[in-house]
């Protein structure tokens, strides 16, 4: 299990400089979004559950991991493969692979990094082994380069060799290509645009790291979510929002982890209610199956 690659979501610091007029957008987008918020009917707080999806970093036993993602509406697994896949552990994800058929639920092979944004080689040596398997439909990755020291002595440079590596991992697999990102990426520039536009325009889909503890609202999963779902549309890219479980003292309003999992399902029912209004919208993922199966009910 990776120690470096766990979604934060959360803002680095050197990232709050976003221009004047980009923050009077967001603004007057935010305003739009709360009205339109307020006029949901009555009848879309019965909304059909939009798709699940759940991040899978640890070594699960599959038919556990099976059981408590059909039991929860789970419709796709985030399985982290490791580097060097052993012959003990092909086994156990093709066991994973059985179960998910038969349950109707799609894998994807999770890896990440935020040292791949420089070792592309690494990168590619990691989807070739995964996806070789032929056991996943997706690469989902999970990079991170805003941990690295280069972030702040350069990031232009670092931000050009993430989106090269993303072209890279694209440009190696025809199978689709997915990438977890933080919710602030509109705020860094990138190509003469923003990082955000850059992402979708390399990868098939976006997970948001849209971590907080409320659906909609200033500052909720929706709040912070927007942004990416309103860029996802422009760019034609499908955009999960994703959840947070795991115990963040130094953010607690970054997780559901002291409110419980009733307080989470109910959270994820106003989410889908309030997703109608974002063509791009394509569910929720929870961050991980071992905090979230832990919580409290």
């Amino acid at each position: 299990m990776p120690t470096t690659s766990r979604p934060t979501g959360r803002r680095p610091r050197g990232t709050r400089g976003a221009a004047g007029l980009r923050r009077i957008a967001g603004a007057l987008t935010a305003v739009a979004s709360l009205c339109a918020l307020l006029a949901v009917p009555a009848a879309a707080s019965t909304a059909v559950p939009g798709p699940r999806a759940m991040w899978l970093w640890q070594r699960g036993d599959p038919a556990a991991v099976m059981s408590w993602a059909t039991a929860n509406a789970v419709k796709e697994i985030f399985v982290y493969v490791p580097p060097k896949i052993t012959k003990i552990e092909l086994n156990r994800l093709r066991q994973f692979r059985k179960r998910a058929d038969a349950a109707g639920v799609r894998l994807s092979a999770l890896g990440g990094e935020p040292g791949w944004t420089f070792d592309h080689a690494a990168a590619l040596a990691w989807q070739r082994a995964a996806m070789g398997t032929g056991l996943f439909r997706t690469t989902h990755v999970d990079v991170e380069p805003y941990h690295l020291d280069e972030w702040s002595t350069d990031r232009p440079g670092t931000v050009a060799a993430f989106l090269g590596l993303l072209a890279a991992l694209r440009d190696a697999d025809p199978r689709p290509l997915e990438a977890d990102v933080p919710f602030w990426y509109d705020t860094v520039p990138a190509g003469g645009s923003t990082l955000a536009d850059e992402v979708l325009a390399r990868v098939d889909a976006v997970t948001v790291m849209s971590y907080r503890d409320t659906a909609t609202g200033p500052g909720s999963i929706i709040g912070v979510g927007e942004d990416m779902l309103l860029r996802g549309r422009r760019a034609g890219r499908p955009v999960r929002l994703a959840a947070e479980t795991l115990a963040l003292p130094d953010c607690p309003y970054c997780t559901f982890h002291e409110q419980g999992r009733q307080a989470l399902n109910t959270a994820l029912s106003a989410i889908d209610a309030a997703a109608v209004f974002y063509p791009a919208y394509a569910g929720m993922a929870v961050h991980d199956h071992a905090s979230w199966s832990a919580l409290r009910p």
